[in-house]
């Protein structure tokens, strides 16, 4: 499984829309009022991961990807990335699917053990702030590139994700940044949220393509 999908699959979740100006408690506000009143939501995306510098190295070496995202809450998202290469990341609730079309080869794994202290609790599963702060430490960040942020931070120690930023523009999710603990960071940028269309639920539906290797763990 390539690198980028893996940190994404650890880190699938935290986030969308807040707004934290002036008064430092607005971003949780915002992120609140989101967790309670935003449902379902589509958008484009794309990701650019970088690892860490090496002995001798001068430049990071990055990888840049792009999609669309799609989500219905509580517990149902789909990325579909179509370049460098097609891949397909499906949560339907019980199960993560991921279909490398390349590879002709379909992984599957139970939603919750994947997902279970990663950002996917709060587009996938986190009612509100309350039970997000059971997973995260939440708090507000420093505003830059225009952005207003909060920083998101695992409670759970041995977590393999060292934190998230999330950055919001007029209540809308723009970014988000996560690092995990081998230094490597990945970073997605957002296009428009549409929040006026209801998604179908077949779309959260995934069917392993006939002649394809399942592999389930």
């Amino acid at each position: 499984m390539p690198s980028y999908i893996q940190l994404f699959l650890k880190s699938l979740s935290l986030g969308l829309a807040l707004w934290c100006g002036a008064a430092q408690a607005d971003g949780l506000q915002a992120l609140e009022q989101f967790l309670r009143s935003t449902q379902s939501g589509s958008t484009t995306f794309t990701q650019t991961v970088t690892s860490p510098l090496r002995q001798g190295e001068t430049v990071a070496r990055s990888k840049t990807s792009s999609g669309t995202f799609e989500f219905s809450r509580p517990d149902r998202f789909r990325f579909q990335y179509t370049k460098p290469f097609e891949q397909l990341i499906v949560a339907d609730g019980q199960t993560l699917w991921l279909h490398d079309i390349d590879l002709n080869q379909v992984a599957a794994r139970k939603q919750a053990e994947v997902l279970g202290n990663t950002p996917a609790a709060i587009i996938a599963s986190a009612a509100d702030l309350k039970a997000l702060s059971a997973v995260f430490t939440l708090g507000n960040a420093p505003e830059r590139d225009g952005l207003e942020w909060v920083l998101a931070t695992p409670r759970n120690r041995d977590a393999q994700l060292q934190s998230v930023h999330l950055g919001f523009k007029q209540g809308q999710l723009a970014a988000l940044e996560m690092l995990d603990s081998f230094g490597q960071r990945s970073v997605l940028r957002f296009g428009t949220l549409d929040v006026s269309t209801r998604l179908p639920a077949e779309r959260f539906r995934f069917t392993p393509p006939a002649g394809v290797d399942v592999l389930r763990q």
